[in-house]
Protein backbone atom coordinates (compact mmCIF):
# COMPACT_ATOMS: atom_id res chain seq x y z
CA UNK A 1 0.00 0.00 0.00
CA UNK A 2 1.13 3.68 -0.79
CA UNK A 3 0.71 6.18 1.71
CA UNK A 4 0.51 9.74 -0.04
CA UNK A 5 2.23 12.00 2.77
CA UNK A 6 1.53 16.28 2.31
CA UNK A 7 2.51 18.24 -0.70
CA UNK A 8 4.69 20.56 1.65
CA UNK A 9 8.79 19.90 1.62
CA UNK A 10 8.51 21.21 5.63
CA UNK A 11 10.06 18.03 7.62
CA UNK A 12 6.33 19.25 10.13
CA UNK A 13 3.53 21.21 9.50
CA UNK A 14 1.40 22.61 12.34
CA UNK A 15 -1.27 25.28 12.39
CA UNK A 16 -0.77 28.54 14.52
CA UNK A 17 -2.11 28.50 18.31
CA UNK A 18 -5.80 28.35 18.20
CA UNK A 19 -7.68 30.05 21.28
CA UNK A 20 -8.87 26.47 22.65
CA UNK A 21 -5.48 25.38 25.45
CA UNK A 22 -5.35 21.81 23.69
CA UNK A 23 -2.47 20.91 21.50
CA UNK A 24 -2.35 17.79 19.21
CA UNK A 25 0.78 16.19 18.22
CA UNK A 26 1.25 13.28 15.96
CA UNK A 27 5.55 12.89 15.55
CA UNK A 28 5.00 9.82 13.98
CA UNK A 29 2.51 9.98 11.23
CA UNK A 30 5.31 10.58 8.74
CA UNK A 31 6.79 8.31 5.62
CA UNK A 32 9.00 10.33 3.94
CA UNK A 33 12.68 10.32 3.40
CA UNK A 34 15.03 12.73 1.97
CA UNK A 35 16.31 11.14 -0.76
CA UNK A 36 19.96 10.61 0.11
CA UNK A 37 18.96 8.87 2.90
CA UNK A 38 16.55 6.96 0.60
CA UNK A 39 19.59 5.78 -1.44
CA UNK A 40 20.70 3.95 1.63
CA UNK A 41 18.15 2.88 3.74
CA UNK A 42 18.10 -0.94 3.98
CA UNK A 43 14.22 -1.15 4.44
CA UNK A 44 11.83 -0.82 2.24
CA UNK A 45 8.65 1.01 2.54
CA UNK A 46 6.30 -1.94 4.00
CA UNK A 47 8.84 -2.37 6.83
CA UNK A 48 9.17 1.27 7.64
CA UNK A 49 5.14 1.93 7.60
CA UNK A 50 4.79 -0.82 9.94
CA UNK A 51 6.42 0.55 12.62
CA UNK A 52 5.42 4.31 11.77
CA UNK A 53 2.20 6.08 13.11
CA UNK A 54 0.06 6.10 9.67
CA UNK A 55 -2.93 7.84 10.56
CA UNK A 56 -2.11 9.46 13.93
CA UNK A 57 -1.91 13.01 11.80
CA UNK A 58 -5.82 12.41 10.59
CA UNK A 59 -6.59 12.16 14.21
CA UNK A 60 -4.84 15.43 15.27
CA UNK A 61 -6.02 17.72 12.36
CA UNK A 62 -9.40 16.93 14.49
CA UNK A 63 -8.33 19.70 16.72
CA UNK A 64 -7.40 23.14 15.82
CA UNK A 65 -3.91 23.25 16.89
CA UNK A 66 -2.16 20.32 15.79
CA UNK A 67 1.73 19.28 14.61
CA UNK A 68 2.10 16.47 12.07
CA UNK A 69 5.42 15.20 11.20
CA UNK A 70 6.35 14.76 7.11
CA UNK A 71 9.19 12.03 7.53
CA UNK A 72 9.72 8.98 8.74
CA UNK A 73 10.92 8.49 12.29
CA UNK A 74 13.57 5.94 10.59
CA UNK A 75 15.31 9.39 9.35
CA UNK A 76 15.40 10.77 12.76
CA UNK A 77 12.83 10.17 15.84
CA UNK A 78 11.51 13.26 17.38
CA UNK A 79 10.61 11.14 20.01
CA UNK A 80 13.79 9.99 21.01
CA UNK A 81 17.03 12.47 22.63
CA UNK A 82 19.18 13.92 20.02
CA UNK A 83 22.03 11.54 20.36
CA UNK A 84 19.58 8.18 19.88
CA UNK A 85 17.53 9.77 17.39
CA UNK A 86 18.88 8.01 14.44
CA UNK A 87 18.46 4.13 14.23
CA UNK A 88 22.33 3.31 14.29
CA UNK A 89 21.91 0.08 15.65
CA UNK A 90 19.30 -3.30 14.98
CA UNK A 91 18.23 -3.08 18.60
CA UNK A 92 17.37 0.82 18.18
CA UNK A 93 15.06 -0.29 15.59
CA UNK A 94 13.05 -3.42 16.67
CA UNK A 95 15.44 -5.51 15.58
CA UNK A 96 15.71 -3.71 12.09
CA UNK A 97 18.83 -3.02 10.29
CA UNK A 98 17.97 -0.24 9.09
CA UNK A 99 21.41 1.52 7.48
CA UNK A 100 24.66 -0.11 6.21
CA UNK A 101 27.23 -0.95 9.22
CA UNK A 102 29.07 2.06 7.56
CA UNK A 103 27.62 5.64 6.64
CA UNK A 104 29.52 8.87 6.66
CA UNK A 105 27.72 10.91 9.51
CA UNK A 106 27.72 13.86 7.30
CA UNK A 107 24.80 11.71 5.69
CA UNK A 108 22.39 12.56 8.58
CA UNK A 109 23.40 16.42 9.15
CA UNK A 110 19.81 18.11 7.29
CA UNK A 111 18.18 15.26 9.47
CA UNK A 112 19.74 16.38 12.96
CA UNK A 113 19.22 20.19 11.62
CA UNK A 114 15.61 19.32 11.15
CA UNK A 115 15.62 17.88 14.53
CA UNK A 116 17.18 21.03 16.33
CA UNK A 117 14.27 23.17 14.61
CA UNK A 118 11.35 20.91 15.52
CA UNK A 119 12.41 20.97 19.26
CA UNK A 120 13.27 24.92 18.82
CA UNK A 121 9.89 25.71 17.37
CA UNK A 122 8.03 23.51 19.75
CA UNK A 123 9.60 25.90 22.75
CA UNK A 124 8.25 29.10 20.72
CA UNK A 125 4.91 27.40 20.46
CA UNK A 126 4.65 25.82 23.87
CA UNK A 127 5.90 29.07 25.47
CA UNK A 128 2.92 31.02 23.86
CA UNK A 129 0.50 28.70 24.94
CA UNK A 130 1.85 28.47 28.55
CA UNK A 131 1.39 32.96 28.37
CA UNK A 132 -1.66 32.41 26.44
CA UNK A 133 -3.41 29.76 29.50
CA UNK A 134 -1.25 29.39 31.51
CA UNK A 135 -2.30 25.58 31.85
CA UNK A 136 -2.51 23.74 28.67
CA UNK A 137 -2.93 19.87 27.08
CA UNK A 138 -0.72 18.65 24.74
CA UNK A 139 -2.32 15.09 23.50
CA UNK A 140 0.82 13.20 22.13
CA UNK A 141 -1.18 10.80 19.85
CA UNK A 142 1.02 7.71 18.43
CA UNK A 143 -0.19 3.63 17.68
CA UNK A 144 1.46 0.50 18.73
CA UNK A 145 1.85 -3.34 17.23
CA UNK A 146 0.30 -6.03 18.22
CA UNK A 147 0.98 -9.21 15.92
CA UNK A 148 4.64 -8.92 16.31
CA UNK A 149 4.95 -12.85 15.41
CA UNK A 150 3.37 -12.77 11.93
CA UNK A 151 -0.03 -11.78 10.00
CA UNK A 152 -1.08 -14.97 10.55
CA UNK A 153 -0.10 -15.35 14.04
CA UNK A 154 -2.14 -14.99 17.32
CA UNK A 155 -2.76 -11.53 18.27
CA UNK A 156 -0.59 -10.51 21.53
CA UNK A 157 -2.51 -10.94 24.80
CA UNK A 158 -5.16 -8.29 24.95
CA UNK A 159 -4.68 -8.66 28.66
CA UNK A 160 -1.30 -6.42 28.26
CA UNK A 161 -2.22 -4.56 25.34
CA UNK A 162 -5.05 -2.17 25.41
CA UNK A 163 -7.28 -0.88 22.91
CA UNK A 164 -6.03 2.78 24.38
CA UNK A 165 -2.85 3.02 26.21
CA UNK A 166 -2.79 6.29 27.98
CA UNK A 167 0.60 7.47 28.60
CA UNK A 168 1.54 9.35 31.81
CA UNK A 169 4.85 8.30 33.50
CA UNK A 170 6.62 11.23 32.07
CA UNK A 171 4.88 13.55 34.44
CA UNK A 172 6.68 16.15 36.88
CA UNK A 173 3.50 16.45 38.68
CA UNK A 174 1.47 13.51 38.24
CA UNK A 175 -1.12 14.41 41.46
CA UNK A 176 -1.83 18.08 40.12
CA UNK A 177 -2.81 16.58 36.61
CA UNK A 178 -4.45 13.94 37.77
CA UNK A 179 -8.01 15.69 37.36
CA UNK A 180 -7.15 16.18 34.10
CA UNK A 181 -5.87 12.50 33.20
CA UNK A 182 -9.07 11.08 34.73
CA UNK A 183 -11.15 13.35 33.22
CA UNK A 184 -9.85 12.36 29.53
CA UNK A 185 -10.01 8.38 30.29
CA UNK A 186 -13.19 8.49 31.82
CA UNK A 187 -14.72 10.32 28.75
CA UNK A 188 -13.00 8.06 25.98
CA UNK A 189 -14.08 5.42 28.35
CA UNK A 190 -17.21 6.50 27.96
CA UNK A 191 -17.60 7.04 24.23
CA UNK A 192 -20.16 5.15 22.06
CA UNK A 193 -17.23 3.05 19.86
CA UNK A 194 -20.05 1.18 17.33
CA UNK A 195 -22.04 0.22 20.36
CA UNK A 196 -18.96 -0.86 22.55
CA UNK A 197 -16.67 0.95 24.70
CA UNK A 198 -13.21 0.93 24.62
CA UNK A 199 -10.76 -0.87 26.46
CA UNK A 200 -8.93 2.56 27.54
CA UNK A 201 -6.19 1.70 30.81
CA UNK A 202 -3.23 3.96 31.49
CA UNK A 203 0.80 3.23 31.81
CA UNK A 204 -0.27 -0.72 30.68
CA UNK A 205 2.04 -0.86 27.40
CA UNK A 206 3.44 2.95 27.32
CA UNK A 207 4.50 5.68 29.76
CA UNK A 208 5.16 8.60 27.40
CA UNK A 209 8.78 9.08 25.39
CA UNK A 210 11.18 12.11 25.00
CA UNK A 211 9.00 14.34 23.62
CA UNK A 212 6.35 14.27 26.31
CA UNK A 213 9.39 13.81 28.73
CA UNK A 214 10.78 17.07 27.15
CA UNK A 215 7.90 19.53 27.31
CA UNK A 216 6.94 18.26 31.12
CA UNK A 217 10.74 19.24 31.88
CA UNK A 218 10.49 22.45 29.87
CA UNK A 219 7.06 23.58 30.53
CA UNK A 220 6.45 22.54 34.46
CA UNK A 221 3.26 22.98 36.06
CA UNK A 222 2.15 24.31 32.33
CA UNK A 223 2.32 21.68 30.66
CA UNK A 224 -0.09 18.28 30.77
CA UNK A 225 1.15 15.64 28.15
CA UNK A 226 -0.83 13.00 27.48
CA UNK A 227 0.48 9.97 25.24
CA UNK A 228 -2.34 7.35 23.88
CA UNK A 229 -1.32 4.80 21.98
CA UNK A 230 -4.13 2.86 19.92
CA UNK A 231 -3.77 0.00 19.51
CA UNK A 232 -3.30 -1.11 15.39
CA UNK A 233 -6.49 -3.03 15.12
CA UNK A 234 -8.25 -0.57 13.05
CA UNK A 235 -5.93 -1.57 10.73
CA UNK A 236 -4.39 -4.50 9.25
CA UNK A 237 -0.27 -3.86 10.45
CA UNK A 238 1.06 -6.05 8.46
CA UNK A 239 -0.76 -4.66 4.80
CA UNK A 240 -1.33 -1.06 6.21
CA UNK A 241 -4.94 -1.60 4.36
CA UNK A 242 -7.05 0.72 7.50
CA UNK A 243 -10.72 0.33 8.77
CA UNK A 244 -11.70 3.82 7.59
CA UNK A 245 -14.99 3.24 9.86
CA UNK A 246 -13.02 2.38 12.78
CA UNK A 247 -10.82 5.06 12.25
CA UNK A 248 -13.18 7.74 12.01
CA UNK A 249 -14.62 6.14 15.41
CA UNK A 250 -11.41 6.96 17.08
CA UNK A 251 -10.74 10.17 15.61
CA UNK A 252 -14.07 11.56 17.06
CA UNK A 253 -13.23 9.67 20.38
CA UNK A 254 -10.15 12.36 20.37
CA UNK A 255 -12.27 15.14 19.85
CA UNK A 256 -14.77 13.64 22.25
CA UNK A 257 -12.10 14.63 24.95
CA UNK A 258 -11.77 18.12 24.17
CA UNK A 259 -14.97 19.58 26.04
CA UNK A 260 -13.66 17.68 29.58
CA UNK A 261 -10.49 18.73 28.99
CA UNK A 262 -10.80 22.41 29.17
CA UNK A 263 -13.27 21.85 31.69
CA UNK A 264 -10.79 19.80 33.80
CA UNK A 265 -8.75 22.55 33.26
CA UNK A 266 -10.21 25.39 34.26
CA UNK A 267 -11.13 24.04 37.89
CA UNK A 268 -6.99 24.13 38.50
Amino acid sequence: MTFINETSDKFWKQTELSNIPIIATAVHDGHRLHPDIGKVILLNDSERIREEDPFTGEMASTLQTYIIGQYSRFEVDLNRPRESAIYKKPEDAWGLSVYPKVVEPILFEKSIGHYNNFYASMKKLLQNAKEKFRHFVVIDLHTYNHRRDGAEAQPADPGLNPEVNIGTGTMTRPEFWRPVVSRLISDMSQFDFDGRQLDVRENIKFRGGHFASWIHQSFEGSACVISIEFKKNFMDEWTGIVDRKKLELIKQSVKATIPGLIESLHIL
